[in-house]
Formats: C-alpha cells, sequence, structure tokens
C-alpha cells in the first residue's frame, strides 16, 4: 500500500500563493539511509526530478549510503550525497567512494561539507581539501555543493563573527572560476527571513556570486526543532522558537516554515535578481510530513511524481 494514494486524488492548487510556488519550483530534500528505509515509495510524495540529498552521519556504512543512492537513483531522483572531510580517512578512501556511487547509483553531484565530528579521522580536515583533492573534476561530477552559514557558525567562528567562514566562501569562489562543475552554497536552516535575506546579499557584496539553497527546517514539533537547532548552532533566530514556546496556545502545534518561506518568497518575486535560487528542506519532523506540507502549499512545485 503506498503511504500516500495521490494516483486517485490529484492535488487541489487552488488558494496556493504564487510567489511561494514560484519559490518551491525544484526544491531539494535531505534524507538519510534510516529515514529512507521509513518511505514505501518516493514518488508518492516527492515531484519528479527532485533533488535528494543523503547525509552521511558519522558510523554510517558507506554500503548504506550507496544502497539508498541507487534506490533512489532507480526512482529517477538525482542524488547529492554528503562527503563529509574530517570521517573520510585518505585520498584512496575518497576515491573509492566516489567510485562507488558513480558505479552503482550514477551519482555526479555531491555536497562537500567539514562534518560534523571534532577530530579527522584522517587525512581531511575540510571540504576545501576535498576540493582539492581533483578527485571529482577528474570523475566528471556535474555539481558541487558546499556549505554556507546565515548565523555564522561557532564552531568555526568561536568569537561570534563571520570571519573563517567567509574567508572560507571566498576561497570557494576562487575555486568556481576553476571547476567545470556548476557550484551552490547549501545552507543550514534558519527560521527567520530577515538575517537570511541580510547575509544573501552580504554574499554579493563580498563579491560571491555562487547561488544560494536556502536551507528550511520542515514542519515538527516545537521540542524536536528546539532540539536541533541548539545541536546545530543555529542561533538569532533561536528566538523565533523561544517566543512560540512561550505562547502556550501554540506550545503543542507543530511548527510549519509557512511564514519564513512566504516572506522569502515575496522578497524574490519582489528581487528577481535576489541569489537565493532554491529551497533545501531539512524533514526534521520527517519526510512524509515535509512532503505533505509542500503538496499543500507548492501548488504546481508540490505535486508527487505519482500524481504527475
Amino acid at each position: 500500500m503506498a503511504l500516500l494514494n495521490f494516483k486517485k486524488k490529484t492535488p487541489q492548487t487552488s488558494g496556493v500563493n504564487p510567489d511561494v510556488e514560484s519559490f518551491l519550483q525544484d526544491y531539494s530534500i535531505e534524507v538519510m539511509p534510516r529515514t529512507a528505509e521509513k518511505v514505501e515509495n518516493f514518488r508518492d510524495l516527492l515531484p519528479a526530478g527532485t533533488r535528494v540529498y543523503i547525509a552521511h552521519i558519522e558510523g554510517t556504512p558507506i554500503e548504506d549510503m550507496v544502497a539508498t543512492a541507487k534506490r533512489l537513483n532507480a526512482d529517477g531522483y538525482p542524488v547529492m550525497p554528503h562527503f563529509p572531510a574530517r570521517i573520510i580517512k585518505d585520498k584512496a578512501t575518497l576515491a573509492d567512494w566516489i567510485a562507488r556511487y558513480q558505479g552503482e547509483a550514477n551519482v555526479d553531484q555531491a555536497l562537500l561539507l567539514a562534518g560534523g565530528v571534532a577530530q579527522p579521522h584522517g587525512d581531511f580536515d575540510s571540504s576545501m581539501q576535498l576540493m582539492e583533492s581533483g578527485l571529482f573534476d577528474a570523475a566528471g561530477f556535474k555539481r558541487l555543493h558546499v556549505a554556507g552559514h546565515p548565523e555564522g557558525n561557532r564552531d568555526i567562528d568561536t568569537d561570534g563573527s563571520f570571519k573563517q567562514v567567509n574567508a572560507a566562501l571566498g576561497w570557494k569562489q576562487e575555486f568556481s572560476k576553476r571547476t567545470d562543475a556548476q557550484m551552490a552554497i547549501a545552507t543550514q536552516f534558519a527560521f527567520e527571513a530577515g538575517p537570511i535575506i541580510k547575509w544573501a546579499d552580504s554574499l554579493i557584496d563580498m563579491g560571491v556570486d555562487i547561488p544560494v539553497h536556502i536551507g528550511i527546517a520542515g514542519p515538527a514539533k516545537l521540542q524536536t526543532l528546539i532540539k536541533f537547532a541548539i545541536a546545530c548552532g543555529v542561533g538569532p533566530s533561536l528566538k523565533v522558537l523561544q517566543k512560540r514556546a512561550m505562547d502556550v496556545t501554540k506550545l503543542l502545534l507543530p511548527y510549519e516554515p509557512t511564514d519564513v518561506v512566504a516572506q522569502l518568497a515575496a522578497h524574490k518575486a519582489a528581487n528577481p535578481d535576489f541569489n537565493i535560487e532554491r529551497v533545501h528542506f531539512f524533514p526534521l519532523g520527517g519526510i512524509k510530513t515535509n512532503a505533505t506540507w509542500a503538496i499543500d502549499n507548492g501548488g504546481a512545485s508540490g505535486v508527487p511524481a505519482s500524481a504527475s
């Protein structure tokens, strides 16, 4: 039995905010092997051609990562696995991972990031070292995405500034001129549109014109989001959740990203050159829950493959 039988009922698009519909076009979403296992049929949830990132958490066997990528590719979804530098032992391991993904799952894109572990497991410490290995270009990867932090990253800039993260983005901007791959900045999630817009505009002022795929937390219980926000270092916009937690009328209701998406969509509509190109969802409340929100709010941009 399919999770959602959209073949019998086509989602309705009446009442959908046209700015949001446009903003959600070609959104991407993130899964892990263990969360993907819970989804019976991705085509009942995600639009055709949705880019699916596969998060590589420390301790996850590469075999599980590749198997998930293979399944998604067979369902018609382009796959972008994480390559966390600090859990990759050496260049030979990196080459082996690339070969497995390509050979078994036809992968030609990757998200390169330092990774969430404090001490490197081997030779790599940063995403820049992965790029400089030359292995992704040699393998003909068509897309390389890198991490962005609209609210900074205290693991990198312990003083709360943007000095180191901005320097890294400057280096990645220069690398984008040397690689044949298309690049984008996939960001950490945030809950407030104002700081996101300010940060995105600051990139242009820095001379960084790599398109931004903005991280958005999908619908989830408030307690779940606060837990993830603290763990992921989401700082300034955490107050949005804290304020919601103080409102007893909203405390037990699930958080939905409706407001922040609508505000960003309106800004994009009013400023077509705004450098946020796509939305990238973190389905913290579950893939089905996130996909259902996109179906309900995204109009044509949310219609799952099985209903199109």
